[in-house]
């Protein structure tokens, strides 16, 4: 786990010295958009754009999922970096290359974009191959432009975000996002005991919240699938596999909510979903990737169920 700066590659950790112990995540730098109203640079065209992926990352999971619910695979291509995290960050090998430019790691594609960022080096990637560019590299960004912006080219009737319903869908992903999506980072990644302490809390209060609100509903809001149920699906579905174990996360699992398990497999057999989660992806990479928590990179043979 690694970063830039200006341009250079630096094999270095989290600094949480300044935090308490605590995890604090970066904030995404390339921030541009596709747009269909044509009022940036960005135009949504067949062919066009590029998602670089991780199958192990639930960010990119996210991208990957809206992707094939919209039907844009023929119209957006991918590549995949190797599950193994190392001294390089994300990496492309044979069996995963970078399609488009035959990379050896996922830094020299940033690098490509900007000589001298600085930051950390992090999937989903949106690349512009007419400019050569990255777009955007935040999740939650990118698949409000796969939801929206490409309708002309994938499935218009598919709407994740509804206008009736987005204040409704900011405030719960705004409050899942710090307490479960990056709330399982706060515990796995804590370096003292009151910042463990306090995120694994939190987190399992709004999974308790969580079970409590599928008491009476399909989804998460209005009995209505929409992107606050993917967000936290990505997470969900990574749950029982590695945060149980791998990031402490073991006050109880998924499959000991039955609220929230029958969600987890009603979204998992959603059409096309399954194609995107790869548990070999997922187990191997935390497992093996994080040497800090993790050292001998042994990866458990469990749980014997997963969804």
């Amino acid at each position: 786990m690694g970063l830039l700066v200006n341009g250079e590659w630096k094999d270095q950790w989290y600094d949480m010295s300044k935090s308490k112990g605590k995890f604090v995540r970066e904030d995404s730098h390339f921030r541009n958009h596709v747009t269909i109203d044509g009022s940036t640079p960005f135009s949504p065209e067949s062919g066009r754009y590029h998602l670089y992926v991780s199958h192990a990352c639930p960010w990119a999971n996210r991208a990957l999922i809206f992707r094939k619910i919209k039907k844009l695979e023929s119209h957006i291509s991918v590549s995949v970096v190797d599950y193994f995290m190392g001294e390089n960050g994300w990496e492309f090998n044979d069996t995963y290359p970078d399609h488009l430019y035959q990379r050896n790691y996922m830094h020299q594609v940033y690098t490509k974009a900007n000589p001298t960022y600085t930051g950390r080096v992090t999937v989903p990637v949106l690349w512009d191959k007419k400019n050569k560019t990255i777009v955007n590299n935040e999740s939650s960004e990118i698949i409000r432009m796969l939801n929206s912006e490409f309708n002309d080219l994938g499935d218009a009737s598919v709407d994740m975000y509804p206008d009736e319903l987005r204040t409704e869908i900011d405030v719960l992903n705004s409050h899942i996002y710090s307490a479960v999506n990056n709330g399982v980072y706060k515990c796995g990644f804590a370096i003292t005991q009151d910042a463990y302490d306090e995120a694994i809390d939190v987190l399992f209060s709004c999974l308790d919240e969580l079970e409590e609100r599928l008491n009476n509903s399909t989804y998460l809001i209005n009995n209505q699938l929409t992107e606050a149920d993917w967000r936290l699906f990505v997470t969900l579905i990574r749950f029982d596999a590695v945060y149980v174990t791998h990031f402490k996360c073991n006050i109880r699992r998924i499959m000991d909510y039955p609220n929230l398990s029958e969600y987890v497999n009603r979204l998992n057999e959603y059409p096309g979903v399954k194609e995107t989660i790869h548990f070999d992806h997922i187990k191997n990479h935390y497992f093996k990737s994080h040497k800090t928590i993790n050292p001998y990179g042994i990866v458990p043979k469990g749980p014997l169920k997963l969804f």
